[in-house]
């Protein structure tokens, strides 16, 4: 019923739910399962690196040596991430958001190939290169799919389909520890097949993907295509007046017609959109170093350390994976109700308060035997407020506070920060935590803290809000005064006029 409503009130067509779950699925879970499919095999893989290491050359690689190839492969994804990022403003200017996600499918495919034949050639190389091929592919996507459907949606189901998702990434990290367990592919023989499994979803999307249009923003302000947009359009909406639509996209086009999409350079120079730049800085970069990609490698460490009987271990990793999923999906079903702020302010908070538990329980575990349950509810809870929020938000208003031109540049700068954060973490952590032990949560609580305050006070709310508005809101912010502004919002072009001041054009 509560479903039906929101289709009734937002015209939620199966059309649009369609596309919303199939790009996600075939992309979005790709990441979620990625980050987290290591995790289960990491002895049986460091084995393999040793068993290989003596036969190849001859070499005993001792404990640490082990823990930097491991800690490589685990955090190779993020540098193919980063790459990935790198190259996404260009490949959805040229191919468009749908047709960037059809086409990179192929990095799937190779790199599924190389992790599951690795074991059988007695190649490492081939993990990690797979490894980093998967991580183009989620440095693409991860940007290509919330850029696709919020462009896709209607302003008042923007933040329903921006969360889908993120929905999907924690899925996919549930299905790879399900698929984890000894009783299944967690056995030394199968890991190869379990980092290869990423092939299936990905041809799924391949297969049924193509025949669903182009976001119709992308065909009208970009590619100048009014016939493909309208039916575009007609495809993704209830049976109704379109012409609104047609119509303010029209207008953005028109403010936009003299400006290319923007480089990167362009948009950092760009005085108008400051406070959007400095806000995807921080809500992408605080996103990554909260600790939840700590959490999410090293679960099985920190459960063990915690107390947890290793036999258990893994089913009590399969756990908080189901926890990820129910609270991104509650996430995804109030965002158009509370708003994108109280998620974001409500999660950072939270998490910030569960690291500082952690840091209070393992050390006291000693003296108080229950603070051990306390450590594993606080690795809950951490996984809970991030999946409800911050998992998410920070893709969809990327794409909220910038309009078409400078919305793939954006999306590079987010990415590349995004995912460099991510290598940091994956690559460092276990260091920091040998050197700092349970005070390293105080660090990602501080920034958490940090990113909830920076929220109250700077991100407006921009439900139900056209990219427009919303660039208006930031108008202020930016010291844009109202006379330099169009009545549309936008930032009046100027010109050297003959005594060297400047004029309006």
């Amino acid at each position: 019923q509560g479903c039906k409503l929101i289709s009734e009130k937002s015209h939620l067509t199966k059309s649009l739910l369609a596309v919303a779950f199939l790009a996600s699925f075939g992309s979005s879970m790709l990441y979620g399962y990625n980050l987290a499919v290591v995790n289960s095999p990491a002895e049986y893989i460091k084995d393999f690196y040793n068993e290989t290491m003596i036969e190849n050359y001859d070499w005993t690689p001792d404990e640490r040596h082990l823990t930097v190839l491991y800690s490589l492969t685990v955090s190779i994804f993020a540098i193919g991430g980063m790459t990935g990022a790198l190259l996404v403003g260009r490949l959805v200017t040229r191919f468009g958001r749908k047709g960037t996600l059809v086409r990179t499918t192929m990095l799937v495919f190779i790199g599924g190939a190389l992790m599951g034949f690795s074991r059988t050639c007695r190649m490492p190389v081939m993990v990690i290169c797979g490894r980093f091929i998967t991580g183009v592919h989620s440095g693409i996507s991860l940007s290509a799919v919330p850029m696709y459907l919020s462009e896709i949606a209607p302003k008042s189901l923007r933040g329903f389909l921006g969360l889908v998702p993120s929905i999907h990434i924690c899925l996919g990290v549930f299905i790879a520890q399900v698929l984890g367990l000894h009783e299944l592919l967690g056995k030394e023989e199968h890991w190869p097949l379990l980092l290869s499994l990423v092939v299936f979803p990905t041809m799924v999307q391949l297969m049924l993907l193509p025949w669903f249009p182009e976001s119709p923003r992308y065909l009208l302000i970009e590619k100048g295509n009014v016939h493909a947009t309208i039916a575009a359009l007609k495809w993704y909406r209830a049976k109704g007046n379109i012409q609104a639509e047609v119509e303010e996209m029209q207008e953005e086009q028109r403010s936009l017609s003299s400006i290319q999409t923007i480089s990167v350079r362009s948009l950092l120079m760009d005085r108008c959109v400051r406070w959007q730049v400095i806000t995807i800085v921080v809500v992408n970069i605080s996103m990554q170093l909260s600790g939840i990609d700590a959490i999410w490698f090293y679960t099985n460490e920190i459960f063990k350390n915690a107390g947890i009987p290793e036999p258990h271990i893994q089913y009590t990793t399969v756990g908080t994976g189901a926890i990820e999923v129910i609270s991104g999906m509650l996430g995804c079903f109030t965002i158009e109700r509370v708003g994108r702020r109280p998620l974001m302010i409500g999660g950072f908070l939270f998490m910030g308060l569960c690291c500082a538990g952690i840091t209070v329980s393992v050390l006291l575990q000693a003296q108080l035997t229950f603070m051990r349950y306390i450590s594993v509810g606080c690795v809950v809870g951490i996984i809970a407020g991030f999946c409800i929020g911050p998992a998410g938000v920070p893709f969809l208003i990327t794409a909220e506070l910038f309009k078409q031109s400078h919305r793939p540049a954006a999306y590079t700068v987010a990415g590349c920060l995004n995912w460099l954060s991510n290598f940091t973490i994956g690559f460092v952590f276990p260091f920091l935590e040998m050197a700092t032990g349970p005070y390293c949560y105080l660090i990602f609580c501080a920034i958490c803290l940090g990113v909830a305050i920076y929220t109250i006070f700077v991100i407006p709310e921009t439900k139900s809000k056209t990219f427009m508005e919303i660039s208006q809101m930031f108008a202020a912010k930016n010291n844009i005064l109202e006379e330099e502004l169009t009545p549309n919002g936008h930032l009046k072009l100027a010109i050297m006029n003959g005594y060297g001041t400047l004029g309006e054009k």
